[in-house]
C-alpha cells in the first residue's frame, strides 16, 4: 500500500499530464495518450482507486468458453514463459479482447498477494476499469507495450511493472493480451521480448487449431530462419486457396492486412502451385526449397507440409511427379520435371541442430526455444546434469546464431583454479604478473568477439569474477589484466549448469544481479535415462562411430535402455565405442557390455545417493541442518558418504564427483560439513 505522500505525489504528476504539454512529452508517448483517455474519456481520479470489477461465475465462464481456443493455445507458452523468467514474484496473465482476465500462472503466495489488488482470474483490466496498466493500454494501442511503476494510472499498482503484447487471429483482429506482471525490476530488459515471442507462438498456434485440416507452408527470405518463429506461416486449402496468414507472413510479402492475401489461391504468392511446393518439400526431406514471389519476383526459401488428413494426398503428389519442378528461377511457372541441384548451402544450417533429438517430445520443445530466442542474440543458460551434452548443444546452437561465422570459445569455470580463471577470462598485458608470457595473452571474452563464448558450470565461478562478468556484460568491454585500455567486445553469450542457480542465490554463492543478467532464458536438458529417443540415440551414437555399424541383440538392447545412465550421453558414448571395438561380429552382445550394464546393476552413485547416511560422531554434535532443505540433506548425505569412503581425502573426492577441490570446500560449507584438524585421516592431498 502506498503512503498518502506518494499517493499525492503521484496524483499530481498524473494530473499535471493534462495542463503541461513539457510533461507530456517526457512520458512515453502512449503512457501519456492512456493518462489523458483515463482523466478526459473515462472520467477517472487517481486519488479514488477502485478495486477492478470482478465477473460473476457463471459469467467468467461464458467468458472462457467463447476464448477457450485462445486459452488451449496459450496454456503451454504461458507456463513455459514462467519457468523461463524464473522469478516466483510475477504472475504471466491472459486476458481476452475485453481485458476479462481468463487464465493466469504464478506461484501460490504471489497469486495471492496480487489478488488483494484485483489481479485475479475473472477481474476486468480494461483501461476503464483499471486506468493506465499493461493488459488494458495494450489493447487499446494494439501494440506491445511495456507500463513501468509510476507510469501506473492508480498509485495502488506502482510496485508492479507489467510488459504486455497483444494476439491477433488471422483475420487481423485482438483476440487478447499476454502479460507478464512483476515486482522486480531486473526482468525489464528480456521480459518484453518474451512475451513478444511467447505471444507470436500463440498466434501461430491459433492457427493451426483453426486450420488443423489444411496444409501448411513456412517461408522467409533466409533459410535458417524457415523452421523458427521469425518464418511466415500460411494455411492453405487442398485447392491451393490461401485460408489464413501469419503477421510475419503479410511483412514477408509486404502487405498490410490478411484480406490482400487469404482467399486467393498461393500462385498469386508465389511461382509455385501447392502440389509443387509439397512435392519438393517430401523430395528434400523438409528442407528449405527456392521459390520466388509472384510479383516482385523476390526469392524465399520454404517447407509446405500436408495435415494427417491430407498425406495420402501428398503421396499421391509425390508419386504422380517424383522428379518435381525447378521453381527456382524468377518467373518461372511449372514446367518439366528437373532436378533443383542450385539450393544453397545455407539450406543445411537448421540441419545442425538434427543431432539433439530423435523423437523426444521435451527435448524438440527445448530446440524449438533455443533456436527461436538465439536468433534475438539473448543470453541462453543450460541446465542439464552431467554428460547430457550441453557443450554440443551450445555449439550447435552457434552455428545457427547471428554470430555463426565467428568463433566459439569455451571455458569450463569448473576445471580452472581460481587464479587462473581471471587471466583465462580477461587476459593480460604483457609483463602483468611473475609468469605471464613476453607477450601477453587475449582472454576468452576478447577471443569470443564476433561469435559465441560458452561458460560451463557459470556455477563455480567464484564471487568476485561474477562481478567482473557482469560488468562486461553490461558495458559491453572488458579490461585485461594489469591494462589501462579497455576493449570493445559483442558476443553471444550461452552458459551452462548441472546446479540449480536459484538455489545458489538464495544462499549467497552467486550474484542475483548476474543471474538475471545470463538467464535470459533456461533451457533444461533432461537426463537421458528420462528420455524417450535412447534406443534412436543409441543408433545414431552407432552410426557415428562405426562405418558399418553392428546392431543390437534383444538382451544388449534391453540392457542398455534398463540401465539409469549416471554418466547419460558421454558415458552411453564410451560404453558403445568400446563395444564396437569388442564386438568380432555384425551384432553387439552382453559381452561387449560393461558387467554392471549387462547385469543390470544399479551404478554406485546411484545406490549412494539412495542410501542414508549418518554423519560422523565428530560431526553430530555441532552440525546444524535445519536451514537446508530435502535436496541439501540428501546431498549433504551423498558428499558425507564420499568423504567417509575415501577417508576424508577431499582431493580424491573431488576427482569423484569431477569438480575442483575450491568448488568442493564451496559445496563443504555450504552444506555445513566441518573439515577440523581432529577429523578422522582428514587430507588436502
Amino acid at each position: 500500500m502506498s503512503s498518502l505522500a506518494d499517493v499525492d505525489t503521484h496524483v499530481r504528476e498524473v494530473l499535471n499530464i493534462v495542463n503541461n504539454p513539457l510533461a507530456a512529452r517526457r512520458a512515453s508517448d502512449s503512457v501519456a495518450q492512456s493518462w489523458l483517455r483515463c482523466l478526459t474519456e473515462f472520467r477517472l481520479d487517481p486519488g479514488r482507486f477502485v478495486m477492478p470489477p470482478v465477473l460473476a461465475q457463471h459469467e467468467l465462464n461464458e467468458r472462457r468458453e467463447a476464448a477457450s481456443d485462445l486459452i488451449a493455445c496459450s496454456k503451454l507458452e504461458m507456463t513455459t514463459l514462467y519457468q523461463q523468467l524464473a522469478d516466483p514474484e510475477l504472475a504471466v496473465v491472459l486476458v481476452d479482447a475485453d481485458g476479462v482476465i481468463v487464465h493466469q500462472v504464478s506461484s501460490v503466495p504471489f497469486g495471492e498477494a496480487v489478488a488483494a489488488d484485483g489481479l485475479r482470474v475473472g477481474a476486468m483490466w480494461s483501461e476503464r476499469e483499471a486506468g493506465t496498466n499493461g493488459m488494458g493500454t495494450c489493447l487499446i494501442e494494439r501494440d506491445c507495450i511495456a507500463v513501468c511503476q509510476h507510469e501506473h494510472f492508480y498509485p495502488r499498482y506502482t510496485s508492479l511493472t507489467c510488459s504486455a503484447a497483444p494476439i491477433f487471429d488471422e483475420r487481423g483482429t485482438v483476440v487478447g493480451v499476454l502479460d507478464v506482471t512483476s515486482r522486480s525490476k531486473l526482468l525489464q530488459q528480456h521480459s518484453l521480448v518474451l512475451v513478444g515471442m511467447s505471444r507470436q507462438m500463440i498466434e501461430n498456434r491459433l492457427i493451426d487449431a483453426r486450420y488443423r485440416h489444411a496444409n501448411m507452408i513456412h517461408f522467409h527470405s533466409r533459410p535458417e530462419f524457415v523452421g523458427t518463429l521469425h518464418a511466415g506461416k500460411l494455411a492453405v486449402s487442398d485447392d491451393g486457396v490461401v485460408l489464413a496468414a501469419s503477421r510475419s507472413a503479410l511483412f514477408q510479402l509486404d502487405l498490410r492486412s490478411p484480406a490482400e492475401l487469404c482467399g486467393k489461391r498461393i500462385e498469386e504468392a508465389f511461382n509455385a502451385s501447392l502440389e509443387d511446393m509439397i512435392a519438393r518439400s517430401i523430395r528434400g526431406s523438409f528442407h528449405p526449397v527456392t521459390v520466388y514471389s509472384a510479383k516482385a519476383n523476390s526469392r524465399f526459401f520454404l517447407t509446405a507440409q500436408t495435415s494427417r488428413e491430407g498425406a495420402k494426398g501428398a503421396t499421391r503428389i509425390l508419386m504422380n511427379d517424383p522428379a518435381s519442378r525447378d521453381l527456382s528461377a524468377p518467373g518461372a511457372r511449372p514446367k518439366a520435371p528437373k532436378k533443383d541441384a542450385r539450393e544453397p548451402a545455407s539450406t543445411g544450417r537448421l540441419d545442425k541442430l538434427a543431432h539433439l533429438e530423435f523423437g523426444d517430445p521435451r527435448v524438440a520443445s527445448q530446440i524449438q526455444l533455443a533456436a527461436r530466442v538465439i536468433q534475438r542474440k539473448i543470453p541462453i543458460i543450460l541446465r542439464g546434469q552431467t554428460g547430457t551434452g550441453k557443450e554440443v548443444f551450445a555449439n550447435a546452437l552457434h552455428s545457427i546464431s547471428p554470430n555463426g561465422t565467428g568463433p566459439f570459445v569455451a571455458v569450463n569455470c569448473a576445471s580452472l583454479p581460481e587464479n587462473l580463471i581471471e587471466s583465462e577470462l580477461f587476459g593480460y598485458r604483457a609483463g602483468a604478473f611473475t609468469g605471464a608470457q613476453r607477450e601477453g595473452r587475449r582472454g576468452k571474452i576478447v577471443q569470443a568477439n564476433g561469435g559465441t563464448l560458452f561458460l560451463d558450470e557459470i556455477g563455480d565461478m567464484p564471487l568476485a569474477l561474477q562481478a567482473r562478468l557482469l560488468r562486461v556484460l553490461e558495458e559491453h568491454e572488458v579490461t585485461p589484466l594489469g591494462a589501462e585500455t579497455t576493449v570493445k567486445v559483442d558476443f553471444q553469450l550461452i552458459s551452462a549448469s548441472h546446479r540449480n542457480l536459484i538455489e545458489l542465490v538464495q544462499t549467497g554463492m552467486f550474484r542475483e544481479d548476474l543471474y538475471y543478467r545470463l538467464n535470459g532464458i533456461e533451457i533444461n536438458l533432461p537426463p537421458l535415462r528420462e528420455r524417450a529417443d535412447a534406443l534412436a540415440l543409441i543408433g545414431h551414437i552407432l552410426e557415428t562411430e562405426s562405418d558399418e555399424p553392428p546392431t543390437l541383440s534383444a538382451e544388449a538392447k534391453q540392457a542398455l535402455l534398463s540401465y539409469p545412465w549416471p554418466g547419460n550421453i558421454r558415458q552411453l558414448r564410451h560404453v558403445l565405442q568400446m563395444a564396437i571395438a569388442l564386438c568380432d561380429g555384425p551384432e553387439i552382445r552382453c559381452a561387449h557390455l560393461p558387467p554392471e550394464i549387462a547385469n543390470g546393476i544399479a551404478p554406485v552413485t546411484q545406490a549412494a545417493v539412495r542410501a542414508p547416511v549418518s554423519p560422523p560422531p565428530h560431526l553430530a554434535d555441532d552440525a546444524d541442518t535445519s536451514s537446508l532443505n530435502a535436496i541439501q540433506v540428501k546431498e549433504r548425505e551423498t558428499v558425507l558418504l564420499l568423504l567417509d569412503e575415501h577417508r576424508w581425502n577431499v582431493s580424491n573426492v573431488a576427482k569423484v564427483l569431477g569438480i575442483s577441490r575450491n568448488t568442493l570446500y564451496r559445496k563443504m560449507h555450504r552444506l555445513h560439513i566441518r573439515l577440523s584438524h581432529d577429523t578422522p585421516g582428514a587430507s588436502d592431498a
